[in-house]
């Protein structure tokens, strides 16, 4: 029964959304590690982009730490999911600390791919955002020059290679699906030798996000992204909806929430970035439930059901 003080507001909730494998399993080392080997153990930079599951791993005993060198001797440290370069494994064993890399299987891929690449010869082109932590660990895997960095189809036209016969391209695995078949076209047509990666290096959760998110925006007045500021696939579907036609906005919790934009709103789109907890999405709906009389009803598109194995030295805790 509706409720007449309360105006009514239709929930579409877009699936696949929240958790990949790859986030699922980054999460599980931290917690597998401090399993076996007790509080304390370090992280070196956010496990993932979400400050709830962070702070959620702080409390269990995990120790977040920029380089390093923040990491005294003796004590574990997990790499996060984005990936390092080279030398800091390096480093670590240099120290004698024993580590986890908690790098998703499908950036290390990526890493493997761009070795290659550079061992044959080739000049990577690589697409991708400056500053984030897949980037600076993808270039780490490679010498200094191997790689030119291009963010977006302007800098691809701009760009003028030493030896345009002699080049391969790679992305991030966190990109806008749309925006990089439009770089990647412009590549293919001034360098139609260019070396194409095998398969599609941008993962199969934004991929899957992506399309959700279209699938259901010409139902929607508006989306909510749930995600962090610095997760680069949270802020692309914020960027897919708005392409969509439909206003999008992100927002970390529930509490972040302005009423004053959903005026107006009957059909509320929902979907959250890649690690974002399921948690946070039913957080959203209680307050939503609060305000309004809802209905809700959720879109899958796919189902996934990928899964990834852990480190050596975690699986018998496991």
């Amino acid at each position: 029964m509706t409720n007449p003080d309360k105006p009514a507001l239709d929930l579409l909730i877009a699936a696949p959304r929240g958790f990949c494998a790859g986030v699922d399993r980054a999460i599980h080392i931290v917690e597998l590690a401090i399993e076996k080997y007790g509080a304390p153990v370090y992280v070196r930079h956010e496990i993932v982009h979400n400050k709830y599951v962070v702070d959620s791993l702080r409390a269990k005993g995990a120790i977040f730490v920029e380089e390093l060198e923040e990491v005294p001797d003796g004590v574990p440290v997990v790499f996060s999911a984005h990936g390092v370069p080279k030398s800091v494994p390096a480093e670590a064993s240099d120290r004698g600390l024993s580590y986890f890399d908690a790098t998703c299987p499908l950036v290390s891929k990526v890493h493997r791919q761009a070795e290659r690449l550079v061992e044959a010869g080739r000049h990577i082109i690589f697409v991708g955002h400056a500053g984030h932590p897949e980037v600076v660990g993808t270039f780490g895997q490679v010498p200094d020059g191997a790689m030119t960095l291009i963010e977006t189809a302007e800098d691809a036209q701009s760009f003028v290679p030493v030896d345009p016969g002699n080049l391969a391209f790679l992305t991030q695995t966190t990109l806008s699906v749309d925006d990089t078949a439009d770089i990647v076209a412009v590549l293919m047509a001034r360098f139609p030798g260019i070396k194409a990666p095998r398969g599609e290096d941008i993962c199969y959760a934004t991929s899957n996000r992506q399309a959700a998110v279209k699938a259901i925006a010409a139902e929607c007045d508006a989306m909510l992204v749930i995600g962090a500021t610095n997760s680069s696939n949270s802020l692309r579907l914020v960027e897919v909806a708005e392409r969509q036609g439909i206003p999008a906005r992100l927002i970390q919790r529930a509490t972040d929430l302005d009423f004053e934009w959903l005026a107006g709103v009957r059909t509320l789109g929902i979907t959250a970035g890649a690690s974002a907890p399921e948690i946070l999405v039913r957080e959203l709906v209680a307050l939503l439930a609060q305000h309004y009389t809802i209905t809700e009803r959720e879109e899958e598109t796919t189902r996934e059901t990928i899964s990834f194995k852990l480190p050596r030295g975690l699986e018998i805790a496991a």
